[in-house]
């Protein structure tokens, strides 16, 4: 099953040390920064170019998972006449990184963070991404600062970008964050954060779009070993990601009117995969009526079922063909993302994702009535082939790492038989996939006449941590 976030943890087993390295190098993760590109981080981060504007007096804060560093987002929210103004303050890579430096030489080859439960390789040095350029609680810090006006339904009404120095009053979880919320001791800014967050969740249902509010998998190594769980996610996680998908859409619109800019694109599912879907929460016991629309089944599946969570994984799959359209001084077509039902970009994260920088800084020049910078129109249309190649090896990286977990953990188990259901066939149908609920775990399952979309017990035939290989095996 795919992975939306596996957590960094301190603990390798010994069986795996071996393993996750040669995945490293089998997939060309890079290894620490060059002395020079670290050398020109320091230098960076002790000579940052700071804005005029200041904003620190807005009360900032950053929500994100406990001991995160890397910190690319700081919210404040107010009530504006009927409606809302929303403050979204976004780390400003730009202010310490030149185009053509070394360290944007290196942010290019690397494409973005890369995660591990052992290991993270970040896309931008320590000393900048978790440190000088981080949101970082009661730090002065320059920011690329999102003015977004709503009315009282939620709905955009303006919006404008601009660089500003800020400073975050607390660095928060997710978890503390819901407390507060549910006790009723949130700030006014965190309540309006719900507010707001429900309004837009209104929007994206009316507009058809949806948001995969995917149960996270971790890897827990609370007990000394290695296991897969899913954590369900929070209703605040939800309501974060609005306000990140908001300015992702407020900047998509900036960049289209001014005919110079880099969206997130994705076509529309096509119908044999919408088919294929349909039979997978058939094998999963799940009724999706033949009237009930994709984004309204979403919306109807628990996380917290476990039949509802593989559900939700296995809809990942539903849209292919994710990419990014670069465009400069020109109309760009084809523009929508279809799960979001909507124009986007990705803007909210330049710390961890390299195309962000380049969004960011054309939209601070439209916003401004400026010429977009020649050193990003230039390199605009090189952006999407380094984003793809990079997407395929985050998405490899996490996909194997589950892989070699999954396999770590079954394989004291090969022999034993589990009850599953098979949820996908090829022609011949002696090959497919089983998703075996008791574990968590899908995988290849072999064997003559597969029963699509039935439930059957099967033989765990191969579970190898060296090959990240788990395989089953039916008898009729």
């Amino acid at each position: 099953m795919p992975a939306r976030h596996l957590e960094v943890g301190p603990e390798v087993p010994a069986a795996l040390v071996d393993n996750l390295a040669a995945l490293r190098t089998e997939l060309t993760v890079p290894d620490a920064f060059p002395a020079e590109v670290t050398a020109a981080a320091v230098q960076a981060a002790a000579n940052p170019r700071l804005p005029e504007q200041d904003l620190t007096a807005l009360a900032f804060v950053t929500i994100d998972p406990p001991g995160a560093r890397d910190l690319d987002q700081a919210v404040f929210i107010e009530r504006q006449d009927a409606g809302f103004l929303v403050w979204y303050a976004i780390a400003d890579v730009a202010a310490f990184v030149t185009a053509g430096d070394p360290i944007d030489l290196e942010a290019r080859r690397r494409g973005q963070t890369l995660y591990a439960p052992d290991h993270r390789t970040p896309l931008h040095p320590p000393e900048l991404s978790e440190d000088a350029a981080s949101l970082l609680a009661d730090q002065v810090r320059p920011a690329c600062v999102w003015r977004i006006e709503l009315d009282a339904n939620g709905n955009q009404t303006a919006a404008t970008v601009s660089r500003a120095l800020v400073r975050s009053r607390a660095q928060m979880t997710y978890e503390q964050v819901q407390t507060q919320l549910d006790d009723g001791s949130a700030t006014a800014s965190l309540q309006l954060l719900k507010e707001v967050g429900l309004l837009r969740e209104q929007a994206e249902q009316a507009r058809g779009g949806v948001s995969l509010n995917l149960p996270e998998q971790e890897i827990d190594t609370s007990s000394g070993d290695w296991t897969l769980a899913f954590r369900t996610p929070l209703p605040v996680e939800g309501w974060n990601a609005q306000i990140s998908l908001l300015t992702g859409m407020a900047a998509a619109g900036i960049m289209l009117s001014g005919r110079t800019g880099i969206l997130r694109t994705l076509p529309p599912a096509e119908d044999k995969a919408l088919a294929s879907l349909r039979r997978t929460a058939t094998a999963l016991g799940i009724t999706w009526s033949a009237e009930t629309p994709y984004p309204d089944f979403v919306r109807s599946l628990d996380p917290a079922q476990p039949a509802h969570a593989a559900m939700m994984n296995a809809c990942t799959m539903l849209f292919r063909g994710a990419g990014y359209l670069a465009f400069v001084d020109e109309a760009a077509v084809e523009t929508q993302h279809a799960a979001i039902a909507a124009d986007y970009a990705h803007c909210t994260a330049p710390l961890r994702r390299l195309v962000d920088r380049w969004a960011l800084e054309a939209c601070l020049a439209l916003s401004a009535g400026e010429a977009v910078p020649e050193w990003v129109t230039s390199s605009l249309p090189e952006i999407p082939a380094l984003m793809q190649s990079s997407d395929q090896r985050a998405k490899k990286y996490e996909r194997e790492i589950v892989d070699l977990v999954e396999a770590y953990r079954l394989a004291p188990r090969v022999g034993q038989s589990f009850e599953g259901v098979v949820v996908d066939v090829e022609d011949d149908r002696k090959s497919g996939r089983l998703t075996v609920a008791e574990v968590a775990v899908e995988a290849t399952i072999k064997g003559a006449e597969l029963p699509l979309g039935e439930t059957v017990r099967a033989t765990l035939a191969k579970a190898d941590p060296t090959t990240r290989t788990v395989s089953f095996e039916f008898n009729a």
